[in-house]
């Protein structure tokens, strides 16, 4: 029996990834775990009772393998695709490593797996979870309006850079409530994180952050280098998921009720969107869930065709997860969705 390999199911992307199988039903004995270098003993959970053995991916055969997702570095993503792929497997990136190939495509379910369908080099990429989380609502209207400019301010959780990030934010606000300083709790951020709000998310490239740079690089990769694309993108002291908010001027006449309406269309999208107070979704409403959650919707009166929403996700989960998840049926069943 085929199965499908996870690498880097200890964190991150690859812990959802495992525990949306598990929640879709997929028996343990179908899926393997693997990690760059794991030590003997490693075990993950795999749903409410089962546990997985964490294998290292220096010796693993992928000859059992049909899809194996690359949760992991760049790096490690190209020593260890196209042996998976000369077993037998498609793989699946979730890194930058085939940036520039357009013989590997760039997929969101609903709105290019068409792609799917004939992989020349059985290998798909997936965006970051946050581009994941800003194009999966809009996908019909930019199957139906087209799509001239993007503008996006993402609100990010700590989550972003790691559990080290996370115990970082928890180490500072128990420190603060302590009035204990925070000397040796400052590693992973260059500035306080605790009670404060970062404009930076990766490394500086020119003017850009990295994060506001895969913004703006990966929706031209999945729909075109026509689209303008502008990201602002900060860190904010929570644990889990991403904000943001999206202007975005389309190229057809839309108003805000169609808007409403071709989002609300979306499978796993949830439109809540009440004009009274606190009738929108938070970051710590969608913790846990797997729905990108839109509210907010306005008519976006400073340009041409334009709707102005608010959206919120557990990205790792919702978003990148989700949309893994989803690449995985598909290949399953040649490309299409069941």
């Amino acid at each position: 029996m085929k199965k499908i390999a996870v690498i880097g199911a200890e964190e991150g992307v690859g812990r959802e990834v495992l525990t949306l199988l598990a929640e879709e039903g997929v028996p343990a004995g179908s899926v393997v775990a693997l990690e760059p270098r794991s030590v003997l003993g490693n075990m993950v959970s795999y749903g409410e009772d089962d546990e997985l053995d964490v294998l290292g991916l220096d010796t693993f055969d992928f000859k059992n393998v049909e899809i194996a997702v690359f949760a992991v570095a760049a790096e490690i993503v190209k020593k260890y695709a196209q042996k998976a792929v000369a077993a037998g497997a498609k793989v699946i990136s979730c890194s930058d490593a085939f940036a520039g190939d357009d013989k590997i495509p760039m997929v969101i379910c609903g709105l290019n797996d068409d792609k799917l369908t004939g992989l020349e080099k059985n290998i798909v990429s997936v965006p970051s979870a946050e581009v994941a989380q800003l194009l999966i609502p809009l996908q019909n209207i930019i199957r139906d309006n087209g799509l001239k400019r993007l503008v996006i301010s993402a609100y990010t959780s700590v989550s972003c850079c790691g559990r080290a990030a996370m115990d970082e934010l928890f180490n500072q606000t128990r420190k603060i409530f302590m009035n204990e300083t925070l000397a040796d709790d400052q590693s992973v951020f260059h500035k306080q994180v605790a009670f404060n709000v970062i404009p930076q998310v990766g490394d500086f490239i020119g003017e850009e952050t990295s994060g506001e740079w895969a913004f703006n690089s990966e929706v031209k990769q999945i729909l075109g280098g026509e689209v303008k694309v502008h990201a602002n993108c900060a860190i904010v002291p929570a644990f889990l998921g991403t904000a943001m908010f999206i202007n975005m001027e389309c190229a057809k006449e839309l108003d805000v009720d169609k808007a409403r309406q071709k989002i609300e269309e979306v499978d796993g999208v949830v439109v809540f969107d009440k004009q009274v107070d606190g009738g929108y979704v938070t970051l710590h409403d969608a913790q846990g869930e797997n729905g990108i959650y839109v509210s907010r919707l306005r008519q976006d009166t400073g340009v041409e065709n334009g709707i102005s929403l608010w959206c919120v996700a557990d990205t790792l989960r919702a978003a990148g997860a989700g949309n893994i998840v989803g690449i995985i049926r598909r290949l399953q069943n040649g490309g299409k969705l069941n």
